[in-house]
């Protein structure tokens, strides 16, 4: 009957909670634009490095380089969101938000059955949230993994800055990791900038996954090319090329 499904409903998050070390309950607000969130985990991570976040009246922009935690923590944010609005529990010393709608892309891939390219198959993902961020119902909360990352520099930077401007209306909110640092100058008026940082220790990789305020300012690809023991005549091409380019950017 619907009371013993009721009382296994409710015995079933009781065990969740128990087996958790510590979990918040949400604080629901109005509809605005707004997330709040301290020391919030991912729930699949066992050693979990929490963080906090705070957003309002803004989206998050969040740079970084791979294996630093951008994903993860986005992740993270989407999947707290999942179980406060369900079962009232979150991985978090605190929660306040709204009761948000989610949509997402994150995990994109190409088509072969259907003849779809990676990029064909990320503007179908996108033009979905566009759809949705036209809606004056509750607000959505847009979780992206990169924006067309299938695709050339320039468009894809020009691409983005339309697309993360357009979602980020209303009361919706955004949160978006990317490698193009461009967009952190494009969009500071929406969105607030928050990067996770590697450092190199000793001759190695160390991450701490603790998101900072701010633009990343340090990039660290060329050097853990020449951590995995890439040859010298790779490593000193990329450097030249990259200064290259960069003497470029900076010229025009």
């Amino acid at each position: 009957s619907d009371v013993y499904k009721r009382q296994d409903f409710i015995l079933s998050i009781a065990s969740y909670r128990s087996s958790l070390s510590s979990f918040s309950k949400p604080i629901f607000t109005e509809d605005k634009k707004e997330i709040q969130v301290e020391e919030i985990r991912h729930p699949l991570l066992e050693e979990c490095v929490a963080n906090d976040l705070y957003l309002e009246n803004k989206s998050l922009l969040l740079t970084g380089s791979n294996m630093s935690g951008k994903t993860t923590f986005i992740r993270a944010i989407g999947v707290n969101v999942l179980l406060a609005q369900t079962i009232f529990t979150t991985l978090s010393e605190k929660y306040q938000a709204p009761f948000f709608k989610l949509a997402t892309s994150i995990r994109i891939s190409d088509d072969i059955s259907e003849g779809k390219s990676y990029y064909l198959a990320e503007v179908d993902s996108i033009n979905d949230l566009l759809e949705n961020a036209k809606t004056d119902e509750a607000p959505f909360l847009f979780i992206i993994d990169e924006v067309f990352k299938g695709t050339n520099t320039i468009e894809r930077v020009g691409a983005a800055r339309a697309i993360l401007e357009f979602l980020n209306q209303k009361n919706h909110l955004v949160l978006v990791s990317t490698h193009d640092i461009e967009l952190t100058d494009l969009l500071k008026d929406g969105f607030v900038l928050y990067h996770f940082q590697e450092q190199i220790q000793d001759d190695e990789l160390f991450f701490d996954y603790k998101l900072k305020k701010g633009i990343l300012q340090k990039r660290n690809a060329i050097r853990i090319l020449e951590l995995a023991k890439y040859p010298e005549e790779v490593i000193e091409n990329a450097r030249v090329t990259a200064q290259f380019l960069e003497g470029e950017k900076s010229e025009r």
